[in-house]
């Protein structure tokens, strides 16, 4: 768990993850998030929950890139 939490700040991992993030996180934002944006609804909630609409495509990124380095140096 060390090694994977140490990978979400690794120099090598963390520009592809970013870029994942911003793809998907802002279509997901959009679409859960958007309407209230727009009619100027958002909440403290809303905006922590849309900080989180980032974090998850982010980490899920790095786990694939962690677990695909961890079998490479594995075998």
């Amino acid at each position: 768990m060390k090694d994977y939490l140490s990978s979400l700040i690794d120099r090598e991992l963390a520009p592809g993850a970013a870029k994942v993030s911003i793809v998907v996180g802002t279509l997901l934002f959009s679409l859960n998030h958007g309407p209230a944006l727009v009619n100027n609804k958002m909440t403290p909630t809303r905006w922590l929950a849309g900080l989180l609409t980032y974090a998850v495509p982010y980490s899920v990124n790095i786990h694939g890139q962690y677990a695909y380095r961890k079998r490479q140096s594995a075998s």
